[in-house]
């Protein structure tokens, strides 16, 4: 088979980069003993140039085990690209997959190839001077946003208090806390502090991180609705599509899920059993932007809301783009990445006029570059 060629990969430069966390995180997961509080961030960055001097970059990432792994299928299959015109994105992210395929596709063999993916849609849009989402087509210029990274569980109710007055001075206009606490009477009393704090019209969102059994969801999350919260957050095992239906059966608060999924088949299995009213999907988890816009079209015909988890950067213009009004999530953690900065005000965060992504590599994300792989002709 011929194709068409508009212009040619030239090179392909992967880093791994690991971003230090300025305290130990703790969620339930690490309450419950399943893990050890986060002190750091894996990221994998690629950068694409072509024969026409066009550039992309992109990032994908893992918290705690699995950013080598991701690197290493990264520099095997990166090869492939040298040659070949960057504007068929969806073609070669089939090409990449099916040479990984004996690994699967899902988990870190794809979460590889979403470095490449997203910066391949970063140099379309920078070609034709637009940013990602008008490219996409935007159906808005701004989005609700609301913060997680000032509510963990290893922090006291009186310092989330400070950062959720820290968050909404900033223009962020919702605050998520973790629960998912061994005695979820304590969470409870979090969350009534939380709400009596920031008082009753500002978006509140809880998160679970998957620490409950059927029964404790459905007791919890009942007890839960007197605070008129936007949404429950992975109240069961992200992989329970039957058991997230019931209690989304049961309940008069949004039921959301999604983030820890690693493709589009797992999250049309929360779609096919109408498991949530708002899906949560990554992009760099489920392999990039060409597969998030399958996810995307598939949650607007099942009539469910979106709020993407994490990687702001790259969120905000794909939550631009999907018809009803989503959410995405404020994370300061990738501040020391980027040279620039997203502008949040009013309860919103701000599309910029830069082209594609609209971000550069630091100086202090390469600083923190603990390995890398150049790949050329």
């Amino acid at each position: 088979m011929t194709y068409v060629v508009l212009d040619r990969i030239s090179s392909v430069t992967l880093s791994s980069v690991t971003l230090p966390l300025p305290t130990g995180v703790s969620d339930a997961k690490v309450l419950t003993g399943r893990q050890r509080p986060m002190t750091e961030v894996a990221f994998l960055f690629a950068e694409i140039a072509t024969e026409d001097g066009h550039h992309g970059v992109g990032f994908g990432y893992s918290k705690r085990a699995g950013g080598p792994a991701q690197f290493a299928h990264a520099r095997e299959v990166a090869p492939d690209l040298i040659g070949a015109d960057p504007n068929d994105i969806g073609r070669l992210w089939t090409e990449l997959v099916w040479a990984g395929a004996s690994v699967g596709r899902s988990g870190a063999a794809t979460q590889a190839l979403a470095a490449i993916d997203v910066a391949l849609w970063d140099l379309k849009a920078k070609r034709a001077g637009l940013p990602l989402a008008k490219l996409l087509g935007a159906h808005r210029d701004s989005v609700r946003c609301y913060n997680t990274s000032g509510g963990f569980l290893h922090e006291t109710i009186e310092q989330i208090k400070d950062n959720a007055t820290r968050t909404l001075e900033s223009g962020v206009g919702g605050i998520k806390i973790k629960v998912g606490q061994p005695d979820w009477r304590e969470d409870l009393r979090r969350v009534a502090a939380v709400r009596e704090h920031v008082g009753r019209d500002v978006p509140l969102m809880v998160d679970a991180n998957q620490q409950w059994d059927r029964p404790t969801a459905m007791r919890v999350s009942k007890a839960l609705e007197e605070f008129d919260l936007v949404w429950i957050e992975e109240p069961l095992d992200a992989y329970d599509a039957e058991g997230h239906a019931e209690l989304a059966r049961g309940l008069t608060t949004a039921v959301a899920s999604g983030e820890m999924l690693t493709s589009v088949a797992e999250h049309h299995e929360l779609l096919r059993h109408r498991a949530v009213d708002i899906l949560q999907p990554d992009a760099p988890r489920i392999g990039g932007i060409t597969q998030f816009l399958k996810l995307a079209t598939l949650a607007e015909h099942a009539n469910v809301g979106l709020a993407p988890h994490f990687a702001m950067e790259i969120h905000l213009h794909l939550a631009a783009a999907y018809p009803a009004q989503p959410w995405v999530e404020h994370f300061d953690w990738l501040y020391p990445l980027f040279n620039e900065r997203l502008e949040t005000s009013d309860g919103r965060m701000h599309l910029s006029g830069r082209p594609g992504l609209g971000i550069t590599l630091s100086e202090q994300a390469r600083a923190w570059t603990v390995d890398k792989a150049r790949i050329t002709a």
